[in-house]
């Protein structure tokens, strides 16, 4: 046994990926249900309006945790339900309010820390059109105050806050490939507006200003009275070099974990963008005033971890095209001599690799001075799982098999190298909308039946963390 004996174990989802009741009291919608429903963006023409009902089956949701023995559920706040137009002039939704004070009543009852998310990616679609959300330094920032306080308010019982999830998602998808909504890109045969080259970069400085506010906002109003704490969430895939013999394919892991993680985390542990970045970019990446970097400059209470994978890294040597957000390298399943990272699962990006999960761990706790950590995602998708009866995807091996090897590799973090991990979020607890991928992918320990009424189903997997989790927590 080796993980400390408080530590939190339990499921993640998101907001647009389950609630559904898209219309439902009051709620206003979110780039995603207008991205969502532009033909073509979304691999099944799906969208999150009905997803997985969880606004209608909160009782449910939290009766499922409960069975499964978890001690903590990461979930996000839909803002278009708390502030249906997103502004801080605009009027705030009581029925939104009461909706969430609900359920962290309920989960607090049933003895489930909740982990709160505030943003994960479903900007109010009235800030995008009144004035470029995310694109916009002086709106954005103070819009997303407004909100976070709303909530702080509204919620006392909360004591671990995440403000952004996965940024990186926001700005490069959103605004560089236009994977994800509101699906700004240079490539004019899939959007009509965006500057890939520029406009990430813009959209990720400002998510860092609006970060810094909230959390100066619950520090000096809401913490000296309710305690908690805040932080951001991050994502980032573990390195090996293609040639680990090249010096150029070594110094190119750094940078790629640079491109996707310290872009955000640098500013917030040390006050400026990786030199990395600077070097490629120059003045593309906006630049921090004084009152931006004291903001943003040591806001986390704790480091927020999604992971999932691993890739080799080989360097390029031309001149990288202005759209690279990479930081010109290649990302392969395949190194110099044949060995393959991992197993092939239904996401492209995604093979699992657990020592890559120990290595990140470690990475991530030297470079930032040994932050406290909570992996608030992890998880797998299988391969042909969505094309399968159901009897066979609730026996999910290859699932219970990623989350073992994952967290016993995690648990060699803390215990043999010193990582002050606090923490693991499992993705997820429900099958839900994959956003660009609709239903055809699933991530939950749980089968959600879409076609017969969301009805749950647990698989192996759901089952399979809390021996695990029992077997790796200290007792006493």
């Amino acid at each position: 046994m080796s993980l400390p004996k408080d530590f939190l174990w339990g499921f993640a989802t998101a907001a647009y990926q389950i609630e559904g009741a898209s219309e439902k009291d009051g709620r206003g919608p979110s780039i995603w249900d207008t991205f969502c429903a532009i033909p073509g963006k979304i691999a099944d023409g799906s969208s999150g309006a009905v997803a997985c009902d969880s606004y209608n089956r909160a009782g449910e949701d939290i009766a499922l945790l409960k069975e499964l023995g978890a001690s903590a559920y990461r979930f996000s706040i839909s803002w278009s339900r708390i502030i249906p137009l997103g502004g801080r002039n605009d009027p705030v939704n009581q029925a939104g309010i009461d909706h969430y004070v609900k359920f962290v009543d309920d989960l607090t009852d049933a003895g489930i820390t909740p982990f709160v998310t505030l943003f994960h990616w479903d900007l109010p679609d009235g800030l995008d059109k009144r004035y470029g959300g995310l694109l916009n330094r002086e709106e954005f920032p103070l819009d997303f105050e407004h909100y976070a306080r709303t909530v702080f308010k509204a919620l006392p019982k909360v004591k671990h806050w995440i403000t952004f999830n996965e940024p990186w998602c926001s700005a490069i998808l959103g605004y560089n490939t236009g994977f994800f909504a509101p699906g700004h890109t240079s490539d004019r045969t899939k959007s009509a507006v965006g500057d890939s080259a520029r406009e990430p970069w813009i959209a990720g400085h400002n998510m860092l200003v609006a970060h810094g506010r909230a959390v100066k906002a619950y520090r000096e109003e809401f913490k000296p009275t309710n305690g908690g704490e805040i932080g951001i969430t991050l994502n980032g895939d573990a390195t090996y070099p293609w040639d680990p013999e090249d010096p150029e394919d070594v110094a190119a892991c750094d940078r790629k974990i640079e491109f996707a993680i310290s872009w955000f985390a640098d500013p917030i542990y040390f006050g400026k963008y990786p030199d990395s970045m600077l070097a490629q970019l120059g003045d593309r990446l906006p630049t921090f005033t004084d009152e931006e970097r004291a903001l943003v400059q040591g806001s986390n209470d704790f480091y927020g971890m999604n992971h999932y994978t691993a890739n080799y890294i080989k360097h390029k040597t031309d001149t990288p095209p202005e759209d690279d957000f990479l930081g010109n390298l290649e990302t392969l399943f395949e190194s110099k001599n044949g060995d393959c990272i991992g197993p092939e699962t239904q996401s492209f990006w995604l093979r699992p690799n657990p020592q890559g999960f120990r290595d990140l761990l470690n990475w991530l706790s030297k470079r930032y001075g040994r932050p406290k950590i909570y992996v608030t995602e992890n998880g797998t998708s299988i391969k042909g799982e969505n094309d399968l009866p159901r009897e066979q995807i609730l026996q999910d091996d290859f699932r219970v098999e990623y989350f073992d090897s994952y967290a016993k590799a995690m648990a060699d973090a803390y215990e043999k190298d010193g990582v002050d991990v606090r923490g693991y979020m499992a993705w997820s607890l429900l099958d839900n909308f994959e956003w660009a991928e609709g239903y055809e992918t699933r991530f939950g320990v749980t089968f959600v039946d879409y076609a017969n009424g969301q009805k749950r189903y647990p698989k192996k997997s759901a089952r399979s963390l809390k021996p695990l989790f029992d077997s790796l927590i200290k007792k006493d």
